[in-house]
């Protein structure tokens, strides 16, 4: 039985984390810092932190894996293998050279589209229908290392980055614990990605969830669900910040009278948002400080809400 270490950290890493251990031995899990979070700032555990502990498996969180003692502490767990699903951290040459099986990685995209630390969110705004996963050998490059499996799976039209990461965490899982032994047994000859054909997406970032409604209504609803559940999509009304947590395209609808970009109309029945191309139906808002509220509600409540302009 092969000796593995872990690495992970998000909600993304925790079904790779669990299906190896049923079937692998896992010596160690390595997974970022607890962080400060919420209104309080209490430390907060990250998920994998929570999964290794309900396994029963060692947890080393270093701030960073330059530092020797937690190259040491990867040494004494003498692994064959590391798996890496969405740790946070780029592995150094020391690091990779460890496992005598290298150091494979569960990514959440058909690479080498979507290289980066954003595939599922990137996938979302770029209008794919499809996306995947892919399990790969790492380099010292940013997911440039050849490839052992892919498999790939639907984009709905009401996912968001958090449904997608579920059922790619799922779909990951899977995969890798169907390649494994074959790797593992020297059955599988990785193939090198197609360097031509990369994409590359970035973390985002709070400006992000901005909503410009000279854009499409299509674009808006992909960003909508795309910064779902974070930064989360916003714009601003009556002086105050609005997120738009639900909403749908209605791509070939012109806005009631000329109005323009940001304008709100009555859809009769529900509520829109003039774009630079169609309109942007509502489903479900918040104010800052509020509860969600079903837009209808939201509306009834704010008779001036019809009629502004948002941005």
């Amino acid at each position: 039985m092969a000796r593995i270490v872990f690495m992970g950290t998000p909600d993304f890493a925790v079904p790779s984390l669990q299906a190896l251990a049923r079937d692998h031995q896992v010596v160690g899990v390595v997974t970022q810092p607890d962080r400060p979070a919420g209104r309080g700032r209490r430390l907060v555990a990250p998920p994998v932190k929570e999964a290794a502990g309900a396994l029963g498996l060692e947890v080393v969180q270093p701030p960073t894996l330059r530092r020797p003692e937690a190259v040491e502490r990867l040494v004494a767990w003498r692994p064959d293998l590391v798996v890496v699903a969405a740790f946070g951290q780029i592995l150094r040459p020391e690091v990779l050279a460890i496992p005598p099986h290298g150091c494979l990685n569960v990514h959440a995209s058909l690479l080498p589209r979507y290289r980066g630390a954003a595939p599922i969110p990137a996938a979302i705004l770029a209008g794919d229908e499809r996306t995947g996963v892919t399990i790969m050998r790492m380099d010292e490059g940013l997911d440039t290392g050849p490839m052992l499996a892919q498999a790939d799976w639907p984009i709905g039209p009401d996912d968001t980055t958090g449904s997608l990461a579920a059922d790619l965490a799922r779909l990951g899982a899977s995969l890798l614990v169907e390649a494994l032994p074959g790797w593992l047994e020297g059955r599988i000859a990785p193939r090198p990605q197609d360097d031509a054909q990369a994409t590359y997406c970035r973390t985002l970032q709070k400006e992000d969830g901005l909503l410009d409604w000279a854009l499409t209504a299509s674009h808006l609803d992909r960003q909508v669900r795309a910064c779902d559940p974070w930064p989360g999509a916003y714009t601003a009304w009556a002086g105050q910040r609005l997120k738009i947590l639900r909403a749908r395209p209605l791509p070939g609808r012109p806005g009631p009278g000329g109005a323009g970009p940001g304008r709100v109309v009555d859809l009769a029945p529900g509520t829109g948002v003039v774009t630079g191309e169609g309109v942007l139906e509502l489903l479900e808002v918040q104010l800052a400080g509020k509860s969600a509220m079903d837009v209808h509600a939201f509306a009834q409540g704010r008779r001036d809400f019809v009629g502004s302009t948002l941005g």
